[in-house]
């Protein structure tokens, strides 16, 4: 001690220990305000988006609604209802069959023993044919019919024309109990191997599905798509095997026509059907054709979602 007063040494303790700060709800508040005062910067991502297969999955209950919700809406208010998907595929067959098969003679460059039948083989192309067209008229068109939908609510946009496309298998199974009975009026048996057509079904819905994947992406950012959507379903008939067997095409180009998934998928149901032998090799390659053009119309259609809201 000097003079009376304490030096700072002699007040500090013995052990020399070194004190923090007290935490009080007020520093903790401050603390609080300044995190909170942090800048936040939200940016949509850039470029390619991956599927999120567990949202989708979450909202699968929400896909069957909207794929029956869609079938009810298809034949609202008709004068012929469900009975539209029996009358398009039986007047198709009856025309082809005139104009194609009679009148072209297309049905000479049948083996022999189905020239008798044409009309079963006409048909039997047009179950996947017009499986497909509708898929992808109505696919392609989907988002820009249900636009109001894209506004109000978030949910999967890969629902809608997932819904729209995987609606018409009612139609396809309802044309397929015609096409049995056409088999019966023209004595086909069916052969062992048409229990490989729900395979060839899977193909056509997923190349169906590919397509109205971009299709329906590229309607919504640029509307002219409607107008070209017709005109290509029309061109797409005359270039698929559906009134005409896939022998005229040169053989040396058979893989490489081929390369339209319509190709191998017709040409199988046919041989399922009427036990021939089995093109593989064409249906391998459709199988590859549109396994590329589902992956690439799904990962589209991921990359402009983000802006449907905005254009829609």
């Amino acid at each position: 001690m000097t003079d009376g007063i304490a030096t700072t040494d002699q007040l500090a303790p013995a052990s020399d220990a070194r004190y923090s700060p007290i935490d009080t709800p007020a520093s903790k508040a401050s603390s609080a305000t300044a995190d909170l005062a942090a800048e936040v910067v939200i940016e949509p991502k850039s470029g390619w988006i991956a599927v999120d297969f567990r949202e989708l999955w979450n909202f699968h209950e929400l896909l069957w609604f909207l794929v029956w919700r869609d079938v009810k809406v298809r034949y609202k208010q008709t004068v012929l209802g469900v009975a539209w998907a029996v009358l398009v595929p039986v007047l198709s067959v009856t025309i082809f069959t005139v104009i194609f098969g009679n009148f072209a003679g297309l049905k000479e460059t049948l083996p022999p023993q189905l020239v008798a039948s044409y009309p079963v083989y006409v048909y039997a192309g047009l179950l996947p044919w017009l499986f497909f067209s509708n898929a992808i008229s109505l696919g392609g068109q989907s988002l820009v019919n249900q636009r109001q939908l894209l506004t109000k609510i978030y949910f999967p946009r890969l629902f809608v024309p997932t819904a729209t496309v995987t609606g018409g298998l009612v139609d396809m199974a309802l044309s397929f109990g015609v096409f049995l009975v056409l088999m019966a009026i023209y004595g086909v048996r069916p052969a062992p191997m048409i229990s490989l057509l729900p395979l060839l079904v899977v193909l056509a819905w997923a190349a169906s599905l590919g397509i109205a994947y971009t299709l329906s992406a590229l309607t919504v950012t640029y509307r002219d798509f409607r107008f070209v959507i017709p005109f290509m379903v029309q061109a797409w008939q005359f270039l698929s095997p559906v009134v005409y067997p896939t022998n005229i095409v040169p053989e040396r180009y058979q893989y490489l026509y081929a390369l339209n998934p319509l190709v191998g998928i017709i040409e199988g149901f046919r041989c399922a059907i009427f036990g021939m032998p089995m093109p593989w090799g064409l249906i391998g390659v459709s199988a590859l054709s549109t396994a590329a053009l589902f992956v690439y119309g799904l990962f589209y259609f991921r990359k402009t979602e983000r802006r449907f809201a905005d254009i829609a």
